[in-house]
Order: structure tokens, then C-alpha cells, then sequence
């Protein structure tokens, strides 16, 4: 694939069809794991709800469990349903299935654009992405599946400061974790669409802070790791595909589970969205 057709791909997988008023249909982007990507299908399950709720009410939060694995060749159905339409908050319930099966439950809520309290936490200092490698550029190097099928299917560009998890573990042992991202394409000016894009994004991040405290990485022979639920805040509107710098962390893990958290900063420092993540975080000789 060139630069441009990850991109593309995703773009397309992101325009679902309209069954009914209530009822949409998607498809799915290949993995290696064969398994449906999380932020894939929550990416469209907010796709799903915005295109029900009331002209210029935009998503402020989402709240989703990922139930079950989804198959990459079974077409997924989202049912939507309309919880409450007030005079400016709108909530939707969404269900991904595929045949009979539920594989994502989501509720989302949308408000009218309204003036009130405006202040924010400030962007730490972090140094300008065009001095950084991009994850793409580190990978391309390599002769592995993974990373030949990562770089040709990358849609965005990913770029850390610091170490990466991709080739090795973090051995300083802190949680703390800077990443920019920034979409390998231009969209157009829906607010919905880039808000969509930044879920699909930060899906494959939000557990490395996880990760990095337990000296893991990408490659740790027997890491089994799936996200389990996954709540999202948008504080101000957003552009996906201008640089946004995740700024992460992990409060917890135990059990075989961990907690990812983020705050994410726009270039100019605005902070535009929080969220958290839990996953299932499970290696074979852990205690």
C-alpha cells in the first residue's frame, strides 16, 4: 500500500451503510490476530449513533464494553437507540452485533455547542513531531510479518517521545508515557468523522503505559493483551488528522487486568479529550 491507501481504507470501512432509520451495516479492515480491531468497531458505533441525533449535536463521551471477539468476514449490524432527546443533550445506546451476537455495547452522549466554564489542565512540554522517527519509519526496516503488516496498513503516524514499546521494553519501569498522532490523510470539516478517528487511533496505545511499567513490550513471547471497556471525553473540537500528543499513564493493574489513562492536547496546547482504558493484560509467567 502507498502512504495514502491505509488511509483510505480506513475512511471507507468508517462509511457505513444506512438500513433504517435506527439499523447501519459496516465492514471490517483485515488483522493479523483475525479478530475485529476494538477501536475499529467503536470507531462505527459512534459513527452509528451521530448520525441519528439532532443537527449540531456533537459526542462529548462514550462509554463502551467490548463483549466478544468479532469476526473479520461477518458484516457487522449496529442497532440504535434513541435513550433521550433533550433540549441539549441527546444519548443513544448502540449494539455492534454480528448474526445474533452482540460483540460491543456503547452509550454516547451529545450536546448542543453552549458557552459556560472554559479552563483546562496545561500541556506538559513535549518536543515538535517532525524531529521525531515515526513508527512506520522504525518498523519499515525490519523483515518480521508483523511489522511488514503493521507499516503497510499504518493510517496514521505514530510517533513516541522516548523509547517505543515496538522493539523492546521500557526498563526504566515508570508509566509515563508521550505519544504524537497524527492521521495519514486530510479530512473534511465533520467534527463526528475526526472524533471517530481519534477512538480508532488511540485503541493501539492505551495500554502501553500498562505495559512499560511491567517491562513488557510489543514482542514479549506469550503476551496476551485485548482491551475490555473504554470511556472517552471530548472537551473541545479536534482535527485527527493534525498532530494530537496522547499524554499517558497507568494508575493500576492486578488481576491480569490494567488501566490506561490519557489527556490529549492539540498542538497549540488545547486540550481536546481524556480518556481511559481497561484491558486484559495477561503473560505467562507473571505472578
Amino acid at each position: 500500500m502507498t502512504d495514502a491507501a491505509p488511509f483510505t481504507a480506513l475512511r471507507d470501512v468508517l462509511a457505513l451503510e444506512q438500513i433504517d432509520e435506527n439499523t447501519f451495516a459496516g465492514q471490517s479492515l483485515p488483522q493479523l490476530n483475525g479478530r475485529v480491531y476494538g477501536g475499529q468497531v467503536l470507531a462505527q458505533a459512534l459513527l452509528a449513533a451521530g448520525a441519528t441525533n439532532p443537527a449540531g449535536r456533537q459526542p462529548h463521551s462514550l462509554h463502551g464494553y467490548f463483549l466478544r471477539p468479532g469476526a473479520l468476514d461477518v458484516p457487522i449490524r449496529f442497532e440504535v437507540e434513541r435513550l433521550r432527546d433533550g433540549r441539549s443533550f441527546s444519548a443513544r445506546r448502540v449494539h455492534a452485533i454480528q448474526g445474533d451476537t452482540a460483540i460491543l455495547s456503547m452509550i454516547t452522549s451529545a450536546q448542543e455547542d453552549q458557552p459556560g466554564i472554559d479552563q483546562q489542565q496545561p500541556m506538559p512540554a513535549a518536543p515538535d513531531p517532525e524531529t521525531l522517527e515515526s513508527a512506520v519509519a522504525k518498523l519499515s526496516t525490519i523483515e518480521h510479518p508483523v511489522a511488514r503488516f503493521w507499516t503497510s496498513t499504518a493510517a496514521f503516524d505514530v510517533r513516541h517521545v522516548g523509547t517505543s514499546l515496538y522493539l523492546g521494553p521500557d526498563r526504566d519501569g515508570d508509566d509515563r508515557q508521550m505519544v504524537w498522532l497524527r492521521a495519514r490523510g486530510t479530512l473534511g470539516d465533520d467534527q463526528l468523522m475526526h472524533r471517530a478517528m481519534m477512538i480508532y487511533a488511540c485503541d493501539q496505545l492505551m495500554l502501553e503505559p500498562v505495559m512499560r511499567r511491567a517491562d513488557l513490550d510489543w514482542g514479549t513471547r506469550g503476551l496476551s493483551i485485548a482491551s475490555l471497556d473504554h470511556a472517552m471525553w471530548w472537551h473541545r473540537d479536534a482535527r485527527a488528522d493534525e498532530w494530537l500528543l496522547y499524554v499517558q499513564s497507568s494508575p493500576s493493574a492486578q488481576g491480569g487486568r490494567g488501566l490506561g489513562s490519557a489527556r490529549v492536547f492539540a498542538q497549540d496546547g488545547t486540550l481536546v479529550a481524556s480518556i481511559a482504558q481497561e484491558g486484559m493484560v495477561r503473560v505467562p509467567d507473571a505472578d
